[in-house]
């Protein structure tokens, strides 16, 4: 325990002589959790939209200001042909054009239907089908609204059974994007500190020269990745404290779910995830290299375990995938426990992961790391 715990003493004190490091690891996350989750918005606003009006009647007058006052759409502008609202997009002044013909009003009133047409610019997949989905609900509601203006002018005889859907959201009642994005930003700043630091720990050693002196000294492979693991560790769970304080204090979000249970997963995961920037230490002879490694694996983590999209969503062997990856199953918990307030027994599975892959990243750590006694 003596070789183990100057081992600690030495890392803790390289730890916190290099102020560039304590800033990374501290100040750095902080700012970005209190920035990311005001710009990592997949709400679409703000949708601009060219309205041609071959119509002017009062009907179409009404649509227009209907649409403007939704909240999510820009009247760009009102060109007077179907090719120029066109032009429109393809200068990327609109995203999308509505042409009312002509006889709208006149065809609703007689036939009680009128087709319009809608053109989207579906460069921007996303902005693009939600801007067209909440456009329909704009028109749709716009169409009741009238099927109950040309109702009170009819006589009904016989009262017709109505059935009324009130919808509510469960764990989100507001439906803010902040919610779903905030638990995830914290897990993935927690990842990448953790990862891209401890990638380059040994490394660092190897180009000092100081791992030299390390490998004639009588220290277990075990000592001295536990030596490396422990205060990297430590400054993980303070940087994850730190995000919980920030999480609450800036954006309003207390975990709903047991601390207790959230400071288990996050210990585990921690292991598991230095255990991985361990393990790529090994293998890399300098710290770019360590670095372009790391990051190939922290852009999988990004991309494939939910953060960004469901991983119900994915193809087959992208879910595989992503199960592999000890980022999803995290990201999992912290939005079960932080958001929907789920206990030990909802997400006791996940942990048996994590076990997992902690105790196979750290083996491979320890037989990988190559010790000359």
């Amino acid at each position: 325990m003596k070789v183990l715990r100057f081992i600690l003493q030495k890392e803790f004190r390289q730890i916190f002589r290099d102020k560039t490091i304590l800033a990374m690891m501290f100040a750095m996350p902080i700012i970005q959790l209190i920035i990311m989750p005001l710009a990592a918005n997949f709400e679409v606003k703000n949708i601009n939209i060219a309205y041609v009006d071959n119509d002017h009647s009062s009907y179409s007058q009404k649509l227009i200001h209907k649409i403007a006052s939704s909240g999510y759409f820009k009247i760009a502008g009102t060109p007077d042909s179907y090719q120029n609202g066109l032009k429109m997009i393809e200068e990327s002044e609109a995203d999308l054009v509505l042409e009312i013909p002509a006889g709208f009003e006149r065809n609703l009133v007689r036939e009680g239907s009128q087709k319009v047409n809608l053109s989207v610019d579906a460069i921007n997949g996303t902005k693009s089908s939600l801007g067209g989905a909440y456009l329909m609900s704009v028109i749709a509601d716009f169409n009741n609204d009238l099927d109950v203006t040309m109702k009170t002018f009819t006589v009904s005889t016989v009262s017709k059974a109505n059935i009324q859907i009130v919808s509510s959201n469960w764990y989100n009642p507001r439906a803010e994007y902040k919610y779903y994005m905030v638990p995830g930003i914290l897990v993935l700043l927690l990842t990448l500190i953790g990862g891209f630091i401890t990638a380059l720990n040994i490394v660092r050693e190897k180009e000092i020269g100081t791992i030299e002196q390390i490998n004639v000294t009588p220290i277990k492979k075990w000592q001295f990745i536990l030596g490396k693991l422990i205060p990297f560790w430590i400054v993980g769970m303070i940087v994850f404290t730190l995000g919980l304080t920030v999480m609450y204090v800036v954006y309003g979000i207390f975990p709903q779910g047991s601390l207790l249970v959230l400071y288990l997963f996050a210990a585990v995961y921690l292991i598991a995830l230095l255990g991985l920037g361990l393990l790529i230490s090994t293998f890399a002879d300098t710290q770019l290299q360590a670095m372009f490694i790391a990051f190939f694996f922290m852009m999988i983590f990004m991309l494939m375990s939910g953060f960004f999209t469901s991983t119900d969503s994915m193809p087959d062997w992208a879910r595989t995938m992503s199960a592999f990856t000890p980022v999803t199953h995290f990201i999992s918990v912290v939005r079960l426990i932080v958001l929907k307030g789920s206990g030990f027994s909802e997400v006791k599975n996940e942990l048996f992961y994590l076990l997992a892959f902690a105790v196979v990243l750290n083996s491979l750590a320890i037989y990988n790391y190559r010790k000359t006694s």
